[in-house]
């Protein structure tokens, strides 16, 4: 079985003592490939050598997080596109979007950094991974009038309504990706994913948070994208060998060998 988890954050501190064992169990689970979005600039080096250590295993995006946007957001952005110019090992520009869940204060900062992020994903010719916690309207109003650009890229850690769903799969490139939220008594998803078609859709986990049933509440890892393959496999019908099969397409698909850069 070969699994892709699309987002994972095992460069935090969370990991330093164990990394090893986490990638060992990772690999006997039969994850193939892991990918690691930026937080903000304070996570970078961690991010890149991790990336260097696991060189082929692990593939580094670069970003600025929704929550880290402050008042210091385009001398971040501006220290995050010199990395983006000068190393050609990120394959993604995440974790981006909109966050309004914690802290609305600079919503209209989160709002114009997203924006210059798609910026990025268009000249860089780079997928898209996008947050967008408490904030779909938001994100599909920022995006919308980019529709008509090749953007592709992936909606990370959807837990929306059918209506939400809908909105965002009219970008026909994009992903939605699904985590161990989807395993949860009280999720909707289970009801969601009825009427997504499975090729829409990738596994993450979004290590170390939103740990699956039954490791709800602990660290998260990379192995237990298990857990969330055998809740998918029971909600579209098929075999977890199958769900493996068809997810780790869908994020070969988004993950490609990037184009020619070219200006917008």
């Amino acid at each position: 079985m070969k699994i892709v988890d699309t987002h994972a954050h095992l460069f935090l501190e969370e990991f330093e003592e164990d990394l090893q064992e986490v990638v060992e169990r990772a690999t006997k689970a039969g994850v193939e490939e892991i990918y690691l979005p930026n937080i903000d600039f304070s996570t970078l080096e961690a991010l890149l050598k991790v990336s260097s250590l696991y060189r082929g295993y692990f593939s580094p995006m670069i970003g600025l997080h929704p929550t880290s946007v402050g008042r210091d957001y385009k001398e971040q952005l501006t220290i995050l596109e010199q990395f983006l110019e000068e190393k050609n090992s990120f394959v993604a520009i995440g974790e981006v979007g909109i966050d309004l869940y914690w802290d609305q204060t600079f919503k209209e900062e989160q709002i114009e950094a997203f924006r210059t992020q798609i910026g990025w994903s268009i000249r860089y010719s780079l997928p898209l991974v996008i947050h967008s916690r408490d904030s779909f309207p938001e994100v599909h109003h920022t995006l919308w009038p980019y529709r008509e650009e090749p953007l592709t890229g992936i909606f990370h850690s959807f837990t929306g309504t059918a209506e939400d769903a809908e909105k965002l799969l009219q970008f026909g490139n994009f992903k939605l990706g699904i985590n161990g939220v989807v395993t949860f008594k009280n999720s909707t998803l289970s009801t969601v994913l009825k009427d997504i078609p499975v090729e829409r859709i990738v596994v993450e986990t979004d290590a170390p948070y939103l740990a699956p049933v039954p490791f709800r509440g602990k660290r998260n890892e990379s192995a237990y994208l298990v857990q969330i393959l055998t809740r998918l496999s029971e909600i579209y019908g098929c075999s977890v060998e199958e769900m493996a099969e068809v997810t780790t397409r869908n994020a070969r698909e988004i993950f490609k060998q990037p184009e020619k850069r070219r200006e917008v």
